[in-house]
């Protein structure tokens, strides 16, 4: 059985997130960006990226363009975290979207707002693609519907 796509980043793409992680602790979104933590599956601690949230037709996504990653992970087993730009810190849970149909409508519209960002990492895939090419890279890029309280 093959592993689940996953898409390491390089030197520069590990240096660029660690700039855009310090921006939006210190306050700065660049485009909307914010700083997630969620709490490691393992380490039991909070392990933080940088995000880009995504609203589709009223509703909050994040969608992993580099795949099934280590936030993934952690995330399925910790149901939400944490966003934060500067010193607001909005707490959410997150529900994964299993329905790929459902999911091609959200990642085709994330393509057309991020994919001048994200398109590298959906190997060909763009907000130009097919809805069957669309469908058929669902299963690469989870996708979580995230509520955030109060």
């Amino acid at each position: 059985m093959s592993q689940p796509y996953y898409l390491q980043g390089n030197a520069f793409n590990v240096r660029m997130n660690s700039i855009v992680g310090w921006l939006a602790r210190h306050g700065v979104s660049l485009l909307g960006s914010a700083e997630m933590s969620v709490r490691g599956r393992k380490s039991g601690q909070m392990q933080r990226i940088p995000v880009n949230c995504h609203t589709y037709e009223g509703t909050q996504y994040l969608v992993s363009a580099r795949g099934h990653s280590q936030w993934v992970r952690n995330m399925r087993v910790a149901g939400g975290g944490e966003l934060r730009v500067g010193r607001k810190i909005r707490t959410f849970t997150a529900v994964e979207i299993a329905d790929d149909e459902q999911k091609t409508l959200i990642v085709r519209a994330y393509l057309e707002r991020w994919g001048w960002e994200v398109n590298q990492y959906f190997r060909g895939i763009t907000a130009q693609s097919t809805d069957a090419e669309l469908l058929a890279a669902c299963p690469d890029h989870p996708v979580f519907r995230i509520t955030v309280e109060g």
